[in-house]
């Protein structure tokens, strides 16, 4: 089966708490201690990184990622024990969705045109 086939969002309200380039970005962030840095290695702008680490922040009530100001000794990022919590929940939920429709993701999948 390909990869990526099965992807899930969960929503809150009109936004996307969490999906696969949140979850993404989540752990760019925790590799490299920095939004800006995970923003560059997943090539997208500071400024929209900043705003999916926002919106995951204001959809739960604790905050995935905890950041500190630059300044002379430089500013950083780290996802918080919640945020790896969340990381670890939504994978396994990805597992257990992709078991339970092993059968019909195949005959999806085995008819998708090749590129």
């Amino acid at each position: 089966m390909p990869d990526n086939v099965l992807k899930i969002r969960i929503s809150h309200g009109a936004n996307v708490a969490l999906g696969p380039g949140k979850i993404d970005l989540l752990q760019h962030i925790a590799q490299h201690g920095s939004i800006s840095a995970a923003a560059k290695q997943m090539r997208m702008s500071y400024r929209r990184a900043w705003e999916l680490v926002d919106v995951m922040n204001r959809s739960f009530d604790q905050p995935l990622v905890v950041s500190t100001a630059g300044g002379s000794h430089g500013g950083g990022a780290q996802v918080t024990e919640f945020g790896h919590a969340l990381i670890m929940a939504y994978q396994q939920i990805l597992e257990k969705s992709a078991l339970a429709a092993a059968a019909e993701l195949q005959l999806i999948t085995q008819h998708l045109k090749r590129n």
